[in-house]
């Protein structure tokens, strides 16, 4: 199987090791005190996960714990599914993500992959290997720096299964999108805008070792 070719570093990149299903102690749904901790149910509410909002009502306390167990419920079935959707591709999940990273970006060098992902040049050359032996990726020179090796999509047999298994993904969303007027669609990009930031900003103070 695909998922073999990961080493324990890849799967550290992306958190797909074998605790990395459960969001708390007790499974997905997140019951344990972790859990709680977030929601704002526990002690730590004030200390590890920020101050709720001063002098706001008891409904919107209640709102800003829903609004943080929502998220964190998303975040737990997105790792979900991008786990299933490489295996249904037949791939690991860091391969995946490092195909979902040219396919957004147009083209990437090796160097720039291995920074954006966090790994090492040598796990980025074993993913480009599986990736281009797969038929997704092919490694090209720059033309206008023949020095440079440039990664794009091959657009090859492999990315029908892609296609194959987030087609449908994508329709929903399209489906779902159709049912808020244009002001609402601009208001949800501009949340979804400001979780990108925020979650880059965390992305980064990780990596950088940062409280």
């Amino acid at each position: 199987m695909a998922e073999e070719h990961g080493g324990a570093e890849e799967r550290g990149a992306e958190g797909h090791g074998p605790e990395e299903p459960r969001a708390g102690r007790h499974g997905p749904e997140g019951h344990g005190p972790e859990e709680r901790g977030a929601g704002g149910h526990g002690p730590e509410e004030h200390t590890v996960w920020g101050e709720p909002t001063p002098g706001a009502s008891a409904d919107r306390h209640e709102l800003e714990k829903d609004f943080l167990l929502a998220m964190r419920r998303a975040g737990s079935i997105m790792q979900l599914l991008g786990q299933a959707s490489a295996e249904r591709i037949g791939i690991n999940a860091t391969d995946l993500n490092c195909l979902n990273i040219v396919a957004l970006t147009g083209h990437v060098t090796a160097g720039e992959l291995a920074r954006q992902t966090g790994l090492t040049t040598a796990s980025i050359t074993g993913v480009l290997d599986r990736l281009e032996e797969g038929g997704f990726v092919r490694r090209v020179r720059d033309p206008h720096d023949r020095r440079r090796v440039i990664v794009e999509l091959a657009y090859g047999p492999g990315l029908r299964d892609v296609g194959a298994t987030f087609g449908p993904v994508v329709k929903a969303w399209r489906a779902t999108a159709a049912s808020y007027s244009d002001d609402e669609l601009r208001l949800l990009l501009e949340f979804q805008g400001k979780l990108e930031e925020i979650m880059r900003g965390q992305l980064a103070r990780l990596r950088g070792g940062d409280n």
